[in-house]
């Protein structure tokens, strides 16, 4: 109700991930959604009841031709709107989803022929052996699938920028004050080595899956066929599927693997939060020019302006993120004795959780596309903070004084109270070293020695991740 009369509006997305944001994060939807969920219920149970009749573990004699092979793996392989909207309509009565699929490929075994097969769907399971492996398959492939390709789209777009601007002269600031100077590209591979790091945590993620009953004993498997060894089956069973067995478990999968892989993606979430407002401070003090975007606007009032939004987008989506993944990795982990329903709630929001991040990386992708280098202001930056190089100074002076060339006494004092809390010249450094008692080989390196040319070994640094 409005103001007192019904709105016209049809009922409208109440998530932005499925309205405002749909096209950039819509492809998770083939996995994270509850249509990717039921198609991935659907591969398990038809991959099972096929496992069941090539192994003929219950000596039932029964065989599947290559044509009805093919026609029952078709099942999940072509599943489509239609198929969503028969299984709602099964769902509507049995009010179980896992149940409703269960008659739902029972109906296309019927439509087959092969009702004498029926008994086969399901077989000794419980609705977590279902759904613990299709949340692993769906997981599994919306991570491949989205999230990790657009993550080296991002660390390759960045790689790029640090090795372009691997020898480009920059005053670092710690504490938000002038500091030793670096180079852009070697602050940038410090991003890329980090989130190098993590990719590899992430790729080195097992995905774990049970396949045991309705506790975890195979007490149904062993009544129903003695002479079977269900746990090799179960676990060959699950590595068909491209999964690691888990073969110790309640009725549920303990889902430490997944808290695992939360807690990893979280950690570049919170790297990509630093690299976002990292970047928009440097916009901030002009090291970077953002590049106008045609007929886009900066600000509804003062036309002068281009808002750095993107950094500013993934920063807002990044912890929107971590407050699901972060929930995710700590809820997921408990469940009362060998069996509660807080894991079935929570997992539903694993798509909010990967589309919030994967929304973030998109914008950041975007970002550095709209940004150009200002070397200009980052030499003018340089210039107006000669004082940076006093630490080069006084090193030289106590390593002189360590070699016996000097007798200088605390060079750290000298140069204290020559630049803390001042703005020196060039000039003013040179009056100062030539006036040094040191070796003639050590002033003429200081007299040469600019804030631009202050840096270390930052060039060869960053390339240490060009490849």
């Amino acid at each position: 109700m409005q103001n007192g009369h019904v709105s016209k509006l049809s009922s409208q997305p109440l998530s932005p991930l499925d309205g405002r944001y749909r096209s950039q994060v819509g492809d998770l939807g083939l996995y994270l959604s509850e249509a990717g969920l039921n198609r991935a219920r659907i591969h398990v149970e038809i991959e099972w009841l096929i496992w069941l009749v090539q192994k003929d573990l219950l000596s039932s004699g029964a065989t599947l031709s290559e044509r009805e092979l093919s026609a029952l793996r078709a099942t999940y392989e072509d599943f489509s709107d239609s198929d969503i909207k028969a299984l709602g309509e099964i769902e509507a009565t049995t009010r179980h989803d896992v149940k409703a699929v269960e008659y739902f490929i029972r109906n296309k075994l019927e439509a087959m022929g092969r009702e004498d097969l029926n008994e086969l769907v399901h077989f000794a399971c419980t609705s977590e052996d279902i759904n613990n492996l299709a949340y692993a398959l769906t997981i599994r492939d919306a991570l491949e699938e989205v999230w990790l390709p657009a993550l080296r789209v991002l660390l390759e777009k960045l790689r790029g920028l640090s090795q372009e601007t691997a020898d480009t002269p920059m005053l670092s600031r710690t504490h938000g004050q002038p500091a030793t100077p670096t180079t852009l590209g070697k602050e940038l591979a410090v991003f890329v080595s980090r989130l190098q790091r993590q990719l590899s945590r992430i790729d080195g993620q097992a995905i774990l899956g049970k396949f045991s009953g309705a506790t975890g004993t195979y007490a149904a498997h062993l009544v129903a066929a003695p002479d079977v060894d269900w746990p090799e089956q179960s676990k060959g069973f699950i590595e068909s599927l491209g999964l690691t067995h888990n073969p110790l478990t309640t009725q549920i999968e303990s889902h430490d693997w997944q808290a695992e892989l939360y807690q990893k993606m979280g950690h570049v979430n919170r790297i990509l939060h630093n690299f976002a407002t990292d970047i928009w401070t440097y916009i901030s003090i002009n090291y970077f020019k953002q590049i106008p975007v045609k007929g886009a606007t900066g600000s509804s009032t003062m036309p002068h302006k281009i808002n750095p939004i993107r950094f500013e987008n993934a920063e807002a989506n990044l912890e929107m993120s971590l407050a699901v993944l972060d929930s995710l990795a700590a809820t997921l982990v408990t469940s009362r004795l060998q069996r509660d329903l807080t894991d079935s709630s929570a997992q539903r929001n694993i798509g909010v959780g990967f589309g919030h991040s994967l929304l973030a990386i998109d914008n950041l992708t975007k970002g550095l596309d709209e940004l150009a280098v200002n070397e200009a202001s980052l030499l003018t930056d340089l210039l107006e903070n000669w004082e940076v190089v006093g630490e080069a100074i006084q090193s030289a002076i106590r390593a002189d004084v360590a070699r016996g060339e000097s007798e200088i006494k605390d060079p750290y004092a000298l140069l204290k109270e020559l630049t803390r809390g001042k703005r020196i010249t060039d000039e003013d450094l040179k009056t100062f070293v030539n006036g040094l008692d040191i070796s003639n080989a050590t002033k003429e390196r200081l007299l040469v020695l600019k804030p631009q040319t202050y840096l270390g070994l930052a060039a060869e640094l960053a390339k240490l991740v060009a490849n």
